[in-house]
């Protein structure tokens, strides 16, 4: 699917449907509410896949991210975008997928002026595969420590996506050693 033919899910202020639109026309100084997901990609060795968004892009162009992010198109289960962007941009294969944040949130404002505005459930899954990126999705892509990579999303925020700084102090994956201590009951 090429960007000019993908199109997003738009939104009511409750997370409703209400139509759809081709995604090279929504991302702009008022964009509207729609549908996105974002996910967060660990291998057997228990590391996460994090990624430098390509210089292509529109928005937060050559900062690390997430593994990936998307958009299901009208009437695909996220699930089903899930493993779809997941070959488009990375190149993997998807196992133990789960929702982790369902009711993720955000609206947030690129140095151009762009806005991304989107209710965006995160995912967790697990693969072993090696990423071959999509240079028009990233530029790069490296294995870290979750609890290094969580250390770096709260002492240097700006050099990530301002979304996968949210989430991240959302997600246990990125919690500080102490407060895993505590909420394992160590």
């Amino acid at each position: 699917m090429t960007v000019t033919t993908e199109r997003v899910v738009l939104l009511d202020d409750d997370g409703r449907p209400v139509g759809s639109e081709l995604k090279s026309a929504v991302h702009s100084e008022r964009t509207p509410l729609h549908l996105a997901f974002s996910c967060h990609v660990l291998n057997s060795a228990g590391q996460v896949l994090v990624t430098r968004r390509s210089l292509h892009k529109q928005t937060w162009p050559g900062v690390w991210t997430n593994s990936f992010c998307g958009h299901p198109q009208p009437d695909e289960p996220s699930e089903e975008a899930l493993v779809r962007r997941a070959q488009d941009e990375l190149g993997i294969t998807l196992r133990d997928v789960r929702l982790e944040l369902p009711q993720f949130r955000y609206r947030a404002v690129d140095a151009s002026g762009i806005v991304e505005n989107e209710i965006c459930p995160v995912y967790v899954a697990v693969s072993d595969d090696e990423p071959q990126v999509n240079p028009y999705e990233a530029m790069e892509a490296r294995w870290v420590d979750s609890a290094a990579l969580g250390e770096a999303l709260r002492t240097v925020p700006w050099a990530f996506s301002p979304w996968f700084v949210e989430q991240g102090a959302e997600m246990p994956l990125y919690a500080a050693p102490a407060a895993r201590a505590t909420r394992d009951g160590v």
